[in-house]
């Protein structure tokens, strides 16, 4: 995701300008694992325009392996920070409709080759809750992940900042799409 934050504390209305960064909770731990001298490898749909290059190109300053991203679609996600000061918390606003991500479809994932020699999978419960297409990758990963028996994980503190419609689309796909997959987790 492309991330625009307002600089020096400023909130939203009082921003002229914006700092760009890239990240994400699915990014954030594959360069974390990265910084700490692990692999990370980090997997998704990323528009194929300078935008997408640009996240691709980020993620590699970390040592991430970005060589299953698959390129397609209209736009990278986005999301914009407004950090907080003293007593005031942060605030974060999400615009992600549209997104390569939403748009996916997993036959573009060889997860067979994928996860070979992987020991562990993590993803977040907003991405599922993105669009039919992105919960039927993120059961097929996990299926994929069950069967050559890798840890799996799920960040579902990425939906505290999401409206109460996605934190309702992110409930059903979880109960319908990962709930089977419990005894995994």
């Amino acid at each position: 995701m492309l991330r625009l934050s307002t600089p020096d504390y400023k909130r939203f209305v009082q921003a002229d300008t914006f700092d760009i960064t890239y990240g994400g909770g699915e990014a954030n731990v594959a360069a974390a694992l990265c910084n700490y001298g692990l692999n990370g490898t980090f997997v998704t749909k990323v528009p194929n325009n300078p935008i997408g290059q640009s996240a691709i190109n980020h993620l590699r300053r970390y040592g991430v392996d970005t060589q299953y991203i698959a390129r397609g679609g209209e736009r990278l996600g986005i999301y914009f920070l407004e950090t907080g000061a003293s007593m005031r918390a942060s605030q974060v606003v999400y615009d992600r409709a549209g997104a390569s991500i939403a748009n996916v479809d997993a036959s573009e994932f060889d997860f067979d080759k994928i996860f070979d020699g992987a020991a562990w999978f993590h993803t977040t419960g907003i991405t599922p809750a993105l669009s039919d297409k992105a919960a039927a990758l993120t059961e097929a990963a996990l299926k994929a992940a069950k069967a050559k028996g890798i840890t799996t994980s799920i960040g579902h503190r990425s939906m505290v900042n999401c409206g109460n419609a996605i934190i309702g689309k992110t409930s059903y796909v979880m109960k319908n799409h990962i709930k089977p997959f419990r005894n995994t987790l």
